[in-house]
This record gives C-alpha cells, sequence and structure tokens, in this order.
C-alpha cells in the first residue's frame, strides 16, 4: 500500500511540474509574440512562407543540387577514365597529338602530358563546396590512382592531375561540365519572387487592417465623449459588419439620452412651476417664523431639484473642445478663497487638454467644495503627460475611512460619520463627478492626503 502511495505521489509531483514548465513556457512564447493585430497577421503570413521556402531548398539540395552534381562528375570522371584506358591501349601516338584532339572536339576537355612526380600537395579546400566533395569520390571510384584537383584556382575551370605509370596526366575541364551550376539562379529567383509576393501580401494586409484600427479609434473616442469624424463601415465583410454595428449601438445609446434628456426637461419644467407657485404664495402670506421656514424648505427642494435632474442628465449634450486646465484649476482656487478657504493650484505640462469643458468643470468643482465643505485649506494639482491627464484634491479635513471610500459614490449616499454632515447636501456630488469622468473614459479615486485629510484623483486620458 505504502509503494502504490509513494508512486501516486511521483505522479502527481511529475505532472505538476509538467504543467508548471508548460506555463512557463506559454509565457515566454506570449512573450517573444507581438501584441498588435498587424504584426501578428504579418507573423502568419511570413512564418509559413519562411518554412516552406526552407523545406523546398532543402529537398532540392539534397535531391536535385547533389544528384545532378553527382551525376556530371561521374560522367566527367568517366571521360578521363576512358581517355586513359586510350592512353594505355594505343601508345603508337608517341605525341599523344590524337589524343588531345578527341579529348577536346569530343569531349570538351584540354588534355597534357607532364613528368613524372609533377603532382603539387594537396592545397586548401573550400569550408563549402558540393564540387570538392563529389569528384573525389568519383575519381576514386572509377579510376582508383593517385591524383590531385584544384576548383579554386581558375573559378570556371577545374584542374585535375593523375599519376600514370609514366607520366603525369593534366586535364582541365568546364566547372558547368561537373557542377550544377544553375542551382543558385533557382535560389534567387526564389527569395526574389517570394520577397515581392510578401510585399504586396504587406501591402494589402494594410488595407484590411486599416479600418480594424479605424473602428478602435471611433469606439475610444466615444468612449471619451468625443465624436469620430468621417467615420464609416470599410474593408472586409466582417469588419464592415462590426463597424455598422457599432453605429447602431452608439446611435440607440445617443437616442435613449436624448430621451431621457427631453422627459428630464418636461419633468424639470413642471416641478419648477410648482415651486415657483409656492414662492409665489409664501410672498404673498406675509413675513413670520413660520413661512421663513417654508420658505428655507422650498430652496433647499429646489437645490436638491437641480442636483437631481443634473445626476440623471448627466453631460448630454456637450461636444469635447480643447480646454484651458490650468485656467480652470485656478479659476476654482479663486471661488474657494471667496468662500473664506485657503487654497493652493499647480500645474505641470501641457495645459490644452480636449473635454467637455462645463461637465468637466462640474466634476472638478463637486470635488473642490466638497473639500470646502469638510476642510480649512485645499490644494489642487494637475499634471499631464503623453497618456493621461491627472487632476488631485487635497484636504485637511476629517477624511473618508478606507472602507467607505467606493460606497460614498453611490447616488443618495451620505456619511453620518466620517465627514461633517452639519452642512446640507443631496449625497450625489461625488457620483456626479465619477459618471463625469467615466464618460471622459477616466475615473476616479479617493485616498489620503498628504494634509492629513482626503485625496480625490481625477484621470482622464487625453
Amino acid at each position: 500500500m505504502s509503494t502504490l502511495d509513494s508512486g501516486l505521489t511521483l505522479i502527481r509531483t511529475a505532472a505538476v511540474r509538467v504543467s508548471a514548465a508548460n506555463g512557463w513556457m506559454g509565457n515566454a512564447f506570449k512573450g517573444w509574440m507581438p501584441t498588435g493585430l498587424y504584426a501578428r497577421a504579418l507573423l502568419i503570413m511570413i512564418v509559413p512562407m519562411v518554412v516552406l521556402q526552407s523545406v523546398v531548398a532543402f529537398v532540392f539540395m539534397e535531391r536535385h543540387w547533389n544528384t545532378v552534381t553527382r551525376h556530371l562528375s561521374a560522367a566527367v570522371v568517366a571521360d578521363i577514365a576512358g581517355l586513359i584506358d586510350v592512353y594505355k591501349t594505343y601508345p603508337q601516338d608517341k605525341d599523344h597529338a590524337q589524343l588531345r584532339r578527341i579529348a577536346q572536339q569530343r569531349l570538351g576537355l584540354v588534355v597534357d602530358f607532364l613528368p613524372v612526380g609533377n603532382m603539387p600537395p594537396p592545397g586548401p579546400k573550400p569550408f563549402f563546396s558540393l564540387l570538392d566533395q563529389t569528384l573525389p569520390v568519383q575519381l576514386v571510384r572509377q579510376i582508383g590512382r593517385p591524383f590531385w584537383i584544384d576548383t579554386v584556382g581558375r573559378s570556371n575551370l577545374v584542374e585535375i592531375r593523375i599519376q600514370l605509370d609514366d607520366a603525369v596526366m593534366q586535364i582541365f575541364a568546364q566547372r558547368s561540365a561537373a557542377y550544377a551550376s544553375n542551382s543558385a539562379i533557382f535560389l534567387f529567383w526564389m527569395v526574389g519572387t517570394s520577397s515581392i509576393l510578401l510585399i504586396v501580401a504587406v501591402l494589402f494586409l494594410r488595407n484590411q487592417i486599416r479600418p480594424i484600427l479605424r473602428l478602435a479609434d471611433a469606439a475610444e473616442s466615444f468612449g471619451k465623449g468625443r465624436e469620430a469624424p468621417n467615420f464609416r463601415p470599410r474593408g472586409a465583410r466582417e469588419v464592415r459588419r462590426a463597424a455598422q454595428a457599432f453605429l447602431e449601438m452608439k446611435s440607440r445609446i445617443e437616442r435613449s439620452i436624448e430621451q431621457r434628456t427631453a422627459m428630464l426637461a418636461g419633468v424639470s419644467h413642471d416641478l419648477r412651476t410648482i415651486l415657483t407657485r409656492f414662492k409665489l404664495e409664501l410672498e404673498l402670506i406675509g413675513d413670520s417664523p413660520e413661512v421663513d421656514g417654508m420658505r428655507k424648505d422650498v430652496d433647499e427642494m429646489s437645490g436638491m431639484l437641480e442636483d437631481y435632474l443634473a445626476f440623471a442628465r448627466g453631460d448630454s449634450g456637450e461636444q469635447a473642445q480643447p480646454t484651458d486646465m490650468a485656467m480652470a484649476l485656478e479659476e476654482m482656487r479663486s471661488d474657494a478663497e471667496r468662500n473664506g478657504h485657503a487654497a493652493t493650484v499647480s500645474f505641470h505640462g501641457l495645459p490644452v487638454v480636449t473635454v467637455k469643458p462645463a461637465s468637466f468643470k462640474r466634476c472638478l468643482g463637486n470635488l473642490v467644495s466638497n473639500a470646502a465643505r469638510h476642510a480649512n485649506t485645499i490644494s489642487i494639482a494637475g499634471h499631464r503627460d503623453h497618456r493621461y491627464l491627472t487632476v488631485t484634491v487635497d484636504d485637511d479635513g476629517p477624511g473618508i475611512p478606507a472602507n467607505m471610500r467606493e460606497e460614498v459614490f453611490k447616488p443618495f449616499l451620505r456619511l453620518d460619520g466620517a465627514r461633517n454632515q452639519d452642512e446640507g447636501g443631496t449625497g450625489l456630488g461625488l457620483a456626479i463627478a465619477r459618471d463625469i469622468a467615466r464618460s471622459h473614459g477616466g475615473d476616479i479615486m479617493l485616498g489620503d492626503s498628504p494634509m492629513g485629510g482626503l485625496r480625490a484623483t481625477v484621470r482622464i486620458p487625453v
């Protein structure tokens, strides 16, 4: 039983190690892979083409090039062997004139005879030469005499010297007669045509990827509350279908917002009419402590109504445009100081940012007014880089507990113990601010302030 348990333990350990190795290899492979669709599509095109050409080139080299070169070398060596046989059989040709004539006219070889012992030492061979590999094999197989070859000295000729009984036979043969020299042309045409086809494919692929990039840019602009001018479905059928679905979704969202805005405008008009009637009736009644209390209730109801409508309406209808954020933050500092609060402001980077100016100022204004309601000193800082606009609002108030910093963004939620609640409010300020920030493609985060209170951070993409 213990042996079985030990075996199961080893199997589990091996399985865990194999799984960890697969995970490591998968992560390493993902790290090497490009992240863009265009680059991945190029890899999908290039890698199979390179693999296919490599296989074709290897098969060509191994089968065609080697085989043809071996047959050509064998044919040249067979001609030389035939000349040696003629030389031995017909010794009456003292000056070997007929042998030279037959070799040159019939076989394309230049033959000469040197004194015995005129055999140079073996010279250096090229690092890779198929001719130097096949020709010696054929000389050994068909002739079987001492020989010396030179395939480097003259580019278009091959020199062969063979030791005979009474002389050294010197032969000059054309390199093309013993070597398949057209293989390089095949490789050149293969690589050249593949390069041309690859360039054409890259150009067509770029045209196919461009509509997808435009669709992504349009969706990103819509998420930031901006318009995508001159966007229309283009590209392949699937891409056009996705773009058309995006346009229909965008139209439905805009139509829903318009309907909600129209409904809220009607509700606002009706309720304001009733509140105006209340105010008029209270003015006709006269002054009394009861009437003053009713006036205060009506004013508070008017403020609550405006907050509710602002939260439900959002920032519909406003178009994004370049806005000087440094100037906007300076205006908020001035408003805070007019209300009796000590405030400082700073901004770093290019101040012009494309936002919906009124709604974004309302977002920052809600954060500043929230800090002013519960603190004496406020610090406003802005920073813009190539990706984000970040605005932080710090105060020296009581702050908000960490476990409640997400809850305060819920509509109509008011904290009773964390911040001072003597001032009235509807609990919609932070909800409206986050809604506006998210309509710009960003968000709001709450944290601890270096001043001892709360830090509200707004970050939106630029």
